[in-house]
């Protein structure tokens, strides 16, 4: 009997472009996906932006955008980005919705009824220059944890650490840059730690890996607490009800999302119902794919609420860990945090396909990138060894057979062996531990390969009297290739269509691995997977880097308003010519005066002496310099850039900086005995 399930992706946030972490875990996903539709079991794949909170606010704000505006267009560049890897979501949703208010307001209610719900007066950060509450996302400063610098007020992005807002050290208002103070607010709670035993139960159950249910094991035996599920205006989000100036915290209503979009599904005409999937009675199946930074909120909160509200609890959470790059974390300035549409300007998507299929464990453990590793697993495997089979044999079986397979197999014991493989494949698949479906497939790749060189087909093809065995062997590698399809077909969807088409056949389910393909008519080979080129691939990293750093590595600061986050890296820089490069003036500036930028990250405003006049300059080397130290330094600046207005005031120039970036960057300084207004030559 199949399985009725329900899948979903953690939505990403809508105030940036979808990058390689967001691809790790659609991808997982969307493999994991097809994998059960291939076994004969009806999935659907939902997922949404997650468009509430703070973030957006500052993000719209920065572009000067309303929040809606913002989420409509970025919502539009995420659905794009996710078919071009072949991410087949079979709705793609909003947070920002009529149906997501509608079950955030029916969860809420139904847990207030309940008495789950109640206030009570808070100590919050408040921003003494805007007169607000400051919401977590608003503050930034030192991590109470590890003492990285520059975190968010709700959780470290460099040790993953959660906390409240107060907890940080050295806290500042991100809206206005001043040093918040304390004021008190009424917040909404839920009653949590009501759960505390049913979630002991459930986290043992299955529904979460191993090592996670250990870890959330450390919160339950420190004890809940009840979770602040309010947030004050100013504030991008649903009102609670009966309130005008509180709203649903954002991790409240991004999981509600997964309800919201499978209804926006069910209401699009399709012929399933809501409750099939979310009545706690019902035999279905809801799985979530995650990351490991957000466990807390999908394992302890929401299942507490599903449960509290009478909605069913999730199957499976399936979490996974972060991506790193030849080691380390991924980087704008070294050209690692690649952007899907960077990515897709140069690189087959089932590149990247196969090479997260080839490193994903099915557990909370890091997977990196590795570039050597990436080209030659791609062009190894599945050039050398998966399409390799098939192009060998098809060129005998067209030119010397017509495209026809033998009636029979060659060898047996060779296809028995192949498809006895099916059950370990599949139990690989469901535990997500696709690295060792890889290995098995490729493993029956290269015993197929073996085989077809130990029969040596273009030495019999030259005997008369062995023209049959070679119709045999030849036909025999096609099937095992169909095999191989079958088995790649959920992390290979394209290539999996083109051979279908090669071979002449329906698309390939796994009930096809029962029979092999005999006396059947085989179209002529085409190419079905090109090699991976490395300039390609270096060409993605110099693209990504020079969006972040500028053409040449060095980094003109003080003309962008975007930081490195929603800087375009879409293109690589389009050459120019000498005679365009000479009409730019670098001249010598004195800095005579240096001071922080409030409300701004990385920026120090500048005041240069260019020897005629002085004039203002914004610069984003922030985190490595103070500006006390500056004053009196000689550097270089574009003198002849047009005025930029920026939010903070108008930029009048450039100054150069090289290096990798953040606290990594240096001024370039001319040689001593250079003067204010000099020309740099």
């Amino acid at each position: 009997m199949s399985r009725r399930i329900l899948v979903t992706s953690a939505l990403p946030n809508a105030n940036g472009s979808i990058h390689l972490g967001h691809l790790l875990e659609h991808i997982q996903t969307d493999i994991w996906v097809r994998f059960q539709r291939l076994r004969g079991n009806p999935t659907v794949y939902v997922c949404a932006d997650d468009t509430h909170g703070t973030a957006t606010m500052l993000k719209a704000e920065e572009q000067g955008l309303t929040p809606e505006e913002l989420i409509a267009r970025v919502g539009l560049e995420h659905a794009r980005d996710f078919r071009g890897f072949l991410v087949a979501h079979d709705n793609y949703h909003s947070t920002h919705s009529d149906e997501n208010r509608y079950y955030c307001e029916l969860i809420y209610n139904r847990l207030k009824d309940r008495k789950l719900i109640f206030t009570r007066e808070v100590e919050q950060l408040y921003d003494p220059e805007r007169n607000i509450f400051l919401a977590d996302r608003f503050v930034k400063g030192t991590c109470p944890k590890c003492a990285s610098e520059d975190q968010y007020g709700d959780n470290c992005e460099i040790c993953g650490a959660t906390y409240d807002a107060m907890d940080l050290k050295d806290p500042r208002s991100v809206i206005s840059g001043a040093k918040p103070i304390l004021k008190i607010s009424e917040h909404y709670f839920f009653d949590l730690p009501q759960y505390s035993n049913m979630l002991a139960t459930w986290l043992r159950s299955g529904a979460v890996q191993p090592e996670v249910a250990n870890k959330l094991d450390e919160w339950l035996e420190a004890g809940l607490r009840p979770w602040d599920i309010s947030r004050d205006a100013p504030y991008f989000g649903f009102l609670i009800p009966g309130t005008t100036d509180k709203y649903f915290y954002v991790w409240v209503d991004a999981p509600i999302g997964y309800m919201a979009s499978f209804k926006d599904f069910v209401d699009a005409g399709n012929e399933l119902t809501f409750d099939e999937f979310w009545d706690a009675k019902n035999n279905t199946e809801v799985h979530h794919f995650i990351g490991k930074d957000i466990i807390n909120f999908h394992a302890l909160l929401w299942p507490a609420m599903l449960d509290g509200a009478g909605f069913r609890k999730p199957t499976r959470i399936h979490t996974h860990g972060f991506i790193t790059v030849d080691g380390k974390k991924m980087s704008k300035s070294r050209g690692t945090f690649i952007n899907a549409s960077t990515y897709l300007e140069h690189l087959e998507p089932e590149y990247l396909r196969y090479y997260f299929a080839a490193r994903s464990n099915g557990t909370v453990d890091d997977i990196d990138i590795n570039w050597d590793d990436f080209v030659q697993r791609v062009n190894s495997d599945l050039v050398g060894k998966v399409v390799n089979i098939a192009s060998r044999c098809a060129g005998f079986l067209g030119k010397q057979f017509g495209g026809r397979l033998s009636d029979t197999l060659h060898d047996e014991a060779l296809w028995n062996s192949a498809t006895a493989a099916r059950d370990a494949i599949a139990a690989f698949y469901e535990s997500g531990d696709t690295g060792k479906a890889v290995r098995e497939i490729t493993a029956l790749a290269d015993r197929a390969n073996q085989y077809i060189a130990r029969q040596e087909p273009w030495k019999k093809i030259k005997d008369p009297d062995k023209r049959d065995d070679v119709q045999a062997v030849c036909s025999q590698g096609i099937n095992i290739f169909r095999l191989l399809v079958i088995y790649l077909k959920p992390i290979l969807p394209q290539m999996a269509a083109k051979a279908e088409a090669f071979l002449k056949v329906a698309p390939l389910t796994w009930a096809d691995l029962e029979t092999p393909l005999t006396n059947h008519t085989i179209n002529s080979f085409e190419p079905l997977f090109t090699r991976m080129d490395r300039k390609a691939l270096e060409r993605v990293v110099e693209a990504t880097r020079d969006a972040q750093t500028g053409v040449g590595g060095v980094t003109g600061t003080a003309a962008s308003t975007s930081p490195p986050e929603t800087a375009n890296t879409n293109k690589s820089p389009a050459t120019i010519d000498i005679d365009e490069f000479s009409r730019v003036e670098l001249k010598v500036a004195k800095i005579v005066a240096a001071e922080a930028v409030a409300g701004a990250d990385k920026l120090l405003k500048l005041t240069l002496d260019v020897g005629d006049h002085e004039r203002h300059v914004f610069s984003g080397i922030k985190a490595a310099y103070n500006p006390d130290t500056l004053v009196g330094r000689l550097t270089v600046v574009v003198a002849n850039l047009a005025p930029r207005e920026m939010r903070f005031g108008v930029s009048e120039g450039m100054v150069l900086a090289a290096g990798p970036g953040g606290d990594d960057i240096f001024l370039i300084s001319p040689d001593d005995g250079a003067k204010p207004g000099m020309i740099v030559r």
